[in-house]
């Protein structure tokens, strides 16, 4: 038969997934000699059992329970449910990874309305006695009998409302058996049962609601917030009872071994006097530093010193220990792994390594690469968070926090931002027309669209706190304001964004500016030494790349021009070429736009260098450039000098009913040679003059994006290399250059080799390659995703984290048919997935050359490309 019981002393912390976190560190430190009451834990996989049985305790297991509680019997020369010195044991949950405050504990178990009396007589302390009961019946009557802890919290506050008391210990042994008698009858009134009076009947049933504790919904909240596995259960430890409740010489605390929100190397923790259980953390009463605990018990405090150090010293990490102290004596209850901010996280690591504790691989593993971007953006202050008024929930888009007045166009926003406001740029959805407000926006709120949405991916790149798809809110953009139920915000009126958890606030909440410390730095440095993958950064403007350099990028793996052509400046004369019935308009427009390009292009190259520098040829669909509402299409017709009518015709032939599907990419290229051709002048032109004015060795690459075709490739790359070549031949600078393309359609993927033959780098596009390969339009997925998600259809959103099974699938593909054609073939990713862990492991492992992602995802790509090296090589 399966063993479904541990003794403590049975147990080891290696055995975390059978005995659950709690229940394999209380082993632990048992068997290391610290001071902890002893106990038994019944495993995780007994619980995954009764669950899978209907949620029943077989007779097998209920014998098994009784055997161990008569060896704890004997440990303790006490017996369960003696009346007159009764053993007494706590009954609590133990998950294999740690969920804090999500699931349930009852306390002195085995008491009834005989054994009381016992207790009050033996320890000479009846006010301990019948407080241990009226804590039991109110445990008991919440975690095992379902009934709101408020209810009784209400008998209690009556009467201490009625007594003038300030605090529980104030409740005299008469108050307490009238609190007791109120519990019982309100048991009797909610479930129509009598608090049971048969210690055995209390066991069983209060293992019973562990166990189904595992299920209930703040359990699973937290699980599916914190991406744990639904299939784990929870071990259930049953301990000897010790007593912080006894009087002054007891009480109960929790600390940490290092301060868990700073990482300072100084043991943090609180504790109260004749107190229990989760009178601490409850609120309940104010308590007092650890450091207090040295005035009132000296040897107490000397000991859990002592204690503390020998726990970080075995578990070579930062420990959260729960501590009894019984009538002088001190007991250890709990130790886990403490949790703590990214900042704590950073600086824990790097000291642990320097004082000896650790090594550098296991400091670089320690840290989750997620929560770096909470030191590289503005966050809202703790207790500022706390009073705000929370508005609606939308996706965490892009980190940080933001606070500013509405509106509801690019050109207020701008207009605002340039009279010194602080703006947030408020739309049902962006589009690239929006990209100067976004530049000047403080953040930005999107009522619809999902993480690869053009807000979310623009943003990323730019730094700038986002929160897109959030569907509460109801945007009007024609009367400017927004609905969020029956309250409305209008133009002018200020909101708040955490664009690190997707939250969305009324008015302003405050914010504290982004710290690198020399322990981030430090600690940045060390992942270097270990990745194998480059990181590169995705960047379209020189501020943009001084910002991805400063967080260690190694070059540009995608520079989308099209945003360039936006810019106030120059959007005229890309709307002239658009509507240019000829190629010779096209080309007089085009000459127009070459020398912003050719700056655009010498800003980057200057700020990198000799980094390479990939530039992906114009990829959207031309009407994206082109006005929709009235009044802009006639300003542009008189700005064109063309018939308001002949315009309007012209934006009616552009328009695709699928425009991701339809004239972009390289189809633009085929159709349009000559925007193509003026992009590649442009890029060479600026490469030439950096080399020839700073003597950098410019390392341009120029990136065909959308092939499907070898013979789009074929075609595109002969003119490409007409212009260069002859730019290069004329220019006393010489540079090398290289064309490659963006694998970003399945059938290229298919066809890499044959692909590879006319390429010199493939670079795979995988927000495109993932919509292509699902069937999905990106920006329309976040309609349905979440219903996948919750059905389990999908374990991840993939326009978030790559499907590896699917998408991956092509890639490895891809990248085989590549290298086989041209075995030194280099290959990254450029995608929104190249700033994701688990995609950084993938790319690490189908052997990439690189990642790039938006420059303030670079320290967590370094960080995770390290991670993937260390656990995979």
């Amino acid at each position: 038969m399966k063993k479904y019981i541990y003794a403590f002393e049975e147990g080891k912390k290696e055995m975390k997934s059978i005995l659950g976190g709690k229940g394999a560190n209380l082993a632990e430190m048992s068997n290391i000699g610290l001071p902890v009451p002893p106990g038994f834990t019944i495993t995780t996989e007994a619980c995954i059992h009764y669950i899978e049985i209907g949620e029943k305790l077989e007779e097998s297991l209920q014998e098994n329970i009784f055997k161990y509680l008569k060896d704890l019997e004997k440990k303790n020369e006490k017996n369960f449910g003696d009346l007159e010195d009764p053993l007494l044991v706590s009954v609590r949950s133990g998950a294999v990874i740690s969920m804090p405050g999500m699931m349930d504990t009852i306390l002195n178990l085995g008491l009834n309305d005989k054994s009381v009396e016992g207790l009050a007589k033996k320890t000479n302390n009846p006010r301990f006695a019948y407080d241990s009961y009226r804590r039991l019946i109110q445990m008991f009557g919440n975690v095992v009998l379902g009934i709101p802890g408020y209810e009784f919290d209400n008998f209690l506050e009556k009467t201490k409302d009625q007594k003038n008391y300030d605090n529980d210990t104030d409740l005299t042994v008469a108050d307490l058996k009238q609190i007791i008698s109120d519990f019982k009858e309100l048991i009797k009134e909610r479930k129509d049962i009598e608090f049971p009076q048969k210690p055995e009947e209390q066991l069983l049933m209060a293992v019973k609601a562990v166990f189904s504790s595992w299920n209930n919904s703040r359990a699973i909240s937290y699980r599916n917030i914190n991406d744990i596995p639904h299939d784990l259960g929870t071990a259930v430890n049953i301990q000897t009872m010790v007593f912080g409740n006894i009087g002054e010489s007891s009480g109960t605390g929790v600390a940490f071994t290092r301060n868990p929100a700073t990482g300072e190397n100084k043991v943090f923790g609180e504790f109260l006097l004749n107190a229990q259980g989760e009178d601490v953390v409850a609120g309940i009463r104010t308590p007092k530093s650890i450091s207090e605990l040295n005035n009132l018990m000296p040897d107490v405090y000397d000991e859990f010193m002592q204690v503390t150090k020998t726990l970080e010293e075995h578990y070579h990490d930062m420990q959260d220990i729960e501590f009894t102290i019984q009538e002088g004596d001190l007991y250890l209850l709990q130790t886990r792994t403490g949790k703590r901010t990214a900042d704590a996280a950073v600086n824990i690591a790097v000291d642990m390594e320097e004082e000896g504790l650790i090594d550098k691989e296991t400091a670089i593993t320690r840290i989750d690469p997620e929560d770096i971007s909470q030191l590289l953006h503005p966050n809202f202050k703790e207790d500022e968070l706390e009073k705000a008024d929370l508005l609606a929930k939308g996706l965490a888009a892009s980190p940080g926090a933001a606070t500013g007045k509405v509106y509801f166009t690019s050109e207020e926003a701008v207009a605002a931002a340039e009279d010194g406001e602080e703006v947030i740029l408020v739309r049902k959805e962006t589009s690239p027309e929006d990209i100067e407000g976004m530049v000047k926006a403080q953040g930005i709120l999107t009522s619809r669209g999902g993480m690869t949405s053009h807000a979310a991916v623009v943003a990323r790149g730019m730094g700038k706190c986002c929160v897109a798809g959030a569907g509460e809110i109801q945007v009007d953009e024609a009367e400017k304001k927004f609905f969020v139920n029956d309250r409305v915000f209008n133009e002018g009126d200020y909101i708040s964004l955490n664009g690190s958890t997707g939250e969305v606030y009324a008015g302003i909440v405050a914010t504290t500016d982004a710290n690198l410390s020399d322990n981030f730095k430090m600690l940045m440095s060390w992942s270097d030494e270990y990745r194998k993958l480059g990181v590169y950064t995705n960047a379209d403007t020189p501020h943009d790349a001084e910002v991805a350099i400063g967080f260690g990028a190694e070059g540009i793996g995608l520079c989308r021009t099209e945003h360039m052509f936006f810019d106030s400046e120059r959007i005229i004369s890309v709307r002239e070429m658009i509507v240019a019935d000829s190629k010779k308009k096209r080309e007089k427009a085009l000459a127009k736009l070459f020398p912003y390009q050719k700056d655009d292009f010498k800003g980057i190259f200057k700020v990198m260098q000799d980094k390479s520098v990939t530039i992906r040829l114009l990829d959207p669909p031309l009407h994206e450039f082109l006005p929709q509402t009235d009044r802009d299409i006639k300003a542009l017709a008189e700005q064109l000098s063309i018939p308001v009518e002949e315009l309007r015709r012209v934006i009616g032939e552009l328009e695709e009913m699928n425009p991701m599907l339809g004239h972009r990419g390289c189809r633009l290229g085929i159709t349009y040679p000559e925007i193509y051709e003026m992009q590649v002048k442009a890029i060479i032109s600026a490469a030439l003059e950096v080399k020839a004015e700073k003597g950098y060795d410019v390392k341009a690459e120029i990136m065909i994006p959308l092939v499907g075709s070898e013979k789009e490739l074929v075609i595109l790359r002969e003119k490409a290399e007409q212009v260069a070549d002859q730019l290069i031949a004329e220019s006393e600078a010489k540079i090398s250059y290289r064309i490659g393309t963006m694998i970003e359609i399945p059938r290229a993927a298919l066809l890499a080799d044959t692909i590879a033959r006319h390429a010199d780098f493939f670079s795979f596009g995988t927000n495109d390659l993932t919509q292509m390969t699902y069937g999905f339009s990106r920006d329309d997925a976040g309609k349905f995703i979440s219903k996948y998600l919750d059905q389990e259809i999908f374990a991840k959103d993939p326009f978030a984290v790559l499907d590896q099974q699917g998408v991956g699938k092509l890639i490895k593909m891809a990248v085989k048919l590549g290298r086989q054609e041209k075995p030194e073939l280099k290959v990254g990713i450029c995608g929104e997935h190249g700033g994701e862990p688990a995609s950084i492991d993938f790319c690490h492992r189908t052997k990439l050359n690189y990642v790039s992602c938006s420059p303030y995802r670079v320290p967590i790509a370094r960080l995770a490309a390290a991670q993937s090296a260390i656990k995979n090589d």
